[in-house]
């Protein structure tokens, strides 16, 4: 069975140590991308309804 490429160079195969990254650079790229919100999924905000209060 083939290995899978790496998902953030695509030029080596996944290694069993970082998998399913090639190297711990493109394992701490994909962890940078997560938290700086890179892998966000849009959504469209609805406004919340007014609160009368009368």
């Amino acid at each position: 069975m083939a290995k899978a490429l790496c998902p953030i160079c695509k030029k080596k195969e996944s290694t069993e140590d970082f998998h399913p990254f090639c190297s711990k650079r493109c394992a701490d790229i994909d962890l940078g991308r997560w938290l700086k919100g890179g892998y966000s999924i849009p959504t469209e905000e609805v406004a919340p309804a007014p609160v009368n209060d009368a």
